[in-house]
């Protein structure tokens, strides 16, 4: 089968939709499909490399970090992959690569099959500051986008529920995204992780709660410093290790200093994505405060390397959190400082949980994600 993935994002490494495009990607090429990606370029260049079609864009940074927007919607590429034929348009952003699914589909008659990974209503209070004219803005919009799409894959039924709000009547299924779970098997020794620790100042005492990402605005990161200050007030044997980059890392740094944390909240910046793996193990837990997530890879990944989790109450926890099992979900401050004593003070407790977490994240494979995917192609072309 000729299957085309159309991306707004590709060279970010750290992003939950370039994580599953390069899944699926591996496993789709591994079962014998002929696959190929269409992204936009990271400067005013197109180019052709392998599988990757890379069109030419400009920055909308002044916007929000990281998106770029093409400066052309007819080129030499876009013919290419008309002329190519694809039997299927896997699309998984809904801007502006989208405009060129639809293209590709009204000229070949190819079904657009798209995923839904972004629940944008937070990410529009930059721009609306008023939450219910955003969550109109993003139903509109998301309606008048998906109207002509023959199936919507939406990462958790959370999303599913969302669609269903937004007034969307295409057929929906349920399929979360993949990790590559061999990579998190993985394991640093003991001696190793010890290393890691004290070359960013961590003693061997000391409990660490971990989170890993991109540090946006939308994250909530800072509500995790403010409550991490509340419960390790007059304490040195607690660190907080955020990894990761973003817009807000000043803003977060700032705090930090403000509550005079700088010891023991701890930045890394962007970590090699080779390493990423290791800087979990680094964590004894993992804790989010993030609710924009349409299902959080980094909770999976998190509980791949035995991590016990401590996060706020959102739905897409639902497959990958079970309470006092595994870890905790939060509600407020209250709830979060509770929690917090019970894993920090309990190490026999975070193994066990840490156990329980991996064997839930074995239901997240890829290999499972790619099969899935596959199915529901065959059944749209049919």
């Amino acid at each position: 089968m000729k299957i085309l993935i159309t991306t707004d994002l590709y060279t970010v490494t750290t992003n939950g939709v370039v994580t599953s495009v390069r899944n699926l990607y591996d496993e789709l090429v591994a079962d014998g499909h002929d696959v190929r990606i269409l992204t936009l370029s990271g400067n005013n260049n197109s180019r052709r490399e392998g599988h990757v079609y890379y069109i030419r864009s400009i920055s909308l940074d002044a916007v929000y970090p990281d998106v770029r927007m093409p400066t052309s919607y007819r080129h030499k590429l876009i013919k290419e992959l008309i002329l190519w034929k694809p039997d299927v348009i896997h699309s998984q952003c809904e801007f502006f690569t989208f405009q060129y699914a639809s293209r590709i589909s009204k000229c070949t008659g190819a079904p657009i099959v798209h995923t839904y990974h972004t629940l944008y209503e937070q990410y529009f209070t930059y721009l609306v500051p008023v939450k219910s004219l955003s969550k109109r803005a993003v139903s509109t919009f998301s309606k008048y986008r998906l109207k002509k799409v023959s199936q919507v894959i939406a990462p958790t039924h959370k999303v599913e529920n969302v669609l269903r709000d937004y007034g969307l009547s295409n057929p929906i299924q349920v399929i979360p995204s993949g990790i590559n779970l061999e990579r998190y098997k993985n394991r640093i020794t003991p001696e190793e992780r010890m290393k890691k620790r004290r070359r960013l100042g961590i003693s061997d005492s000391q409990t660490v709660m971990l989170n890993l990402g991109r540090l946006g605005t939308e994250k909530n990161i800072d509500e995790l410093i403010r409550m991490f200050a509340k419960a390790t007030e007059g304490r040195q044997d607690l660190v907080f290790l955020i990894v990761g980059d973003g817009p807000a890392r000043a803003h977060l740094e700032e705090l930090a200093a403000e509550l005079e944390l700088q010891e023991r909240v701890i930045f890394t910046g962007m970590v090699d994505p080779a390493e990423v793996q290791n800087y979990y193990q680094l964590g004894d837990f993992f804790a989010s405060a993030s609710t924009s997530e349409t299902q959080g890879l980094t909770y999976i990944e998190a509980a791949a390397n035995g991590l016990p989790l401590l996060c706020r109450e959102d739905p897409c926890l639902q497959e990958v959190l079970i309470g006092g099992v595994n870890g905790y979900t939060y509600s407020d401050e209250e709830s979060f400082l509770k929690y917090f004593y019970a894993i920090c003070e309990n190490p026999r407790w975070r193994a066990i949980a840490g156990e329980h977490s991996r064997s839930i994240a074995m239901s997240f494979d890829k290999h499972t994600f790619g099969d899935s995917v596959e199915a529901l192609y065959d059944a749209v072309v049919k």
